[in-house]
């Protein structure tokens, strides 16, 4: 079984004195492997999270620093399950049908931007998947960070957690 730590729109920008909440730490000191579905803002971040797992990460549009080193996109499939991740998946209405069209062979679609979590059925059993932002709640009540557990290709744990 894998335990995976699901995070986006951190936004931590070099030298700034913002760092993860003490609750993300702890599930990082669990974890697996760490997703990051962008804005990162640098690699600093990402380093640090490679401390604790094997970290995969996406291009957000606040990471100017990371073009070139994070894809836009990518497929990947852990423990039999197939995951796809992306930092911006659109507007609200359509989201379904339009991820399913990007990633028709998805069971998974993690992705942020929206700093809004999203825990919620796509079309043919895809499962989507936002997990809000640790740092930067904005108009959310909380902070959020996703925890997934994943096993024989089966999605057996996704959840959004509070810090």
């Amino acid at each position: 079984m894998k335990e995976v730590v699901v995070l986006a729109d951190t936004h931590i920008r070099r030298g700034s004195a913002r760092r993860l909440p003490a609750g993300v730490y702890a599930a990082l000191d669990r974890a697996d492997l760490v997703l990051h579905a962008g804005d990162v803002v640098t690699g600093q971040l990402l380093e640090e999270l490679g401390t604790f797992a094997p970290t995969l990460a996406v291009l957000g549009n606040n990471d100017g620093e990371l073009v070139g080193q994070l894809p836009e996109q990518r497929s990947f499939t852990v423990d039999g399950l197939r995951i796809a991740m992306v930092h911006d998946s659109g507007a609200r209405q359509g989201r379904e049908a339009r991820l399913h069209r990007r990633f028709p062979t998805a069971d998974l679609v993690v992705f942020g931007h929206s700093h809004i979590p999203v825990d919620a059925p796509g079309l043919d059993g895809q499962r989507l998947f936002n997990p809000g932002s640790p740092t930067e709640r904005r108009r959310q009540p909380v902070h959020t960070f996703g925890r997934l557990r994943i096993a024989d290709g089966h999605l057996l744990e996704h959840r959004i957690e509070e810090v």
